[in-house]
C-alpha cells in the first residue's frame, strides 16, 4: 500500500524500493530520515510551484546524495557530492534506467550543495538541492505551513541534536580529503570542525601561481 506523507505519496516502484533498501542498510538512521525529508520538502516545492518532475527520480536523488560521505568514499579524490552522484549513476544503470534519467540525477546530486544554480536547471536538479537545504539549513522554512514541516519531521524526525550531528557527519566524510572542499560550502565544515584545516584562498592561488605577472 502506497504510503502518503504531508500529501506526498512515497514512490514505491522498484527503483524506488530498492534505493530505500540499499540507503537504509548503508546510512545510519540519521542521514536516511535526513534524505527522506530532503524528497518531501523537494516535492511539496514542486507541487507548489507546479512544476513537472518524476517523482521516483527525485526520490532517488535524495536518498543517494550523501551517499559519497560513506567510509568507502574517504580517500576519494573526489568531492563527495562527486562520488554520490556516481553511485547513483551506477545503481540506475543496474536497474535500467534511461540514461537521460541517469545523468539528471547525476548533475542533481553533483550540483544540489552549489548555490545559485540548480534552481536555473531542470526541475529535478532545482528540487533535490532545495529539499536539501531546507532540511540542513532551513531554506525556504517559512513558505511550508506548520502541519506540513510537523507531519514530515513525525514520520522522519530529526534526531536530538541533529543540526550538530549532521555537520560532524559531513565533516568525517570529508577530513581525510579536504583539497575537495576548495571553493565549495564544505570548506566551511572543515574550517568549523578541524582547527589544523586551512582553507585554499583564491586569490592566494591567484598570486601564488607560477604565471611571472
Amino acid at each position: 500500500m502506497k504510503e502518503t506523507i504531508a500529501g506526498v505519496d512515497i514512490p514505491d516502484g522498484a527503483m524506488a524500493r530498492a534505493a530505500t533498501d540499499q540507503i537504509r542498510s548503508t546510512e545510519s538512521e540519521l542521514m536516511f530520515h535526513h534524505a527522506l525529508r530532503a524528497f518531501l520538502f523537494g516535492a511539496l516545492i514542486g507541487y507548489r510551484e507546479k512544476l513537472t518532475f518524476d517523482a521516483e527520480l527525485l526520490y532517488v536523488g535524495a536518498m543517494f546524495h550523501n551517499v559519497g560521505l560513506n567510509v568507502k568514499h574517504q580517500r576519494s579524490p573526489h568531492r563527495f557530492e562527486v562520488d554520490g552522484a556516481n553511485a547513483a549513476r551506477e545503481f540506475m544503470r543496474q536497474h535500467g534506467a534511461a540514461e537521460s534519467a541517469v545523468q539528471e540525477v547525476w548533475a542533481a546530486i553533483a550540483l544540489h550543495t552549489t548555490p545559485g544554480i540548480p534552481q536555473h536547471m531542470s526541475p529535478l536538479i532545482a528540487l533535490v538541492s532545495a529539499g536539501v537545504q531546507m532540511d540542513i539549513r532551513g531554506a525556504r522554512y517559512g513558505e511550508f505551513t506548520v502541519q506540513q514541516r510537523d507531519e514530515i519531521v513525525q514520520a522522519y524526525p530529526r534526531e536530538a541534536g541533529f543540526k550538530k550531528r549532521v555537520i560532524e557527519a559531513y565533516a568525517r566524510g570529508m577530513e581525510h580529503r579536504p583539497e575537495t572542499t576548495f571553493g565549495t560550502v564544505n570548506a566551511d565544515v572543515l574550517d568549523r570542525w578541524d582547527p589544523n584545516y586551512r582553507r585554499l584562498n583564491f586569490c592566494g592561488t591567484v598570486l601564488g601561481s607560477d604565471w611571472p605577472n
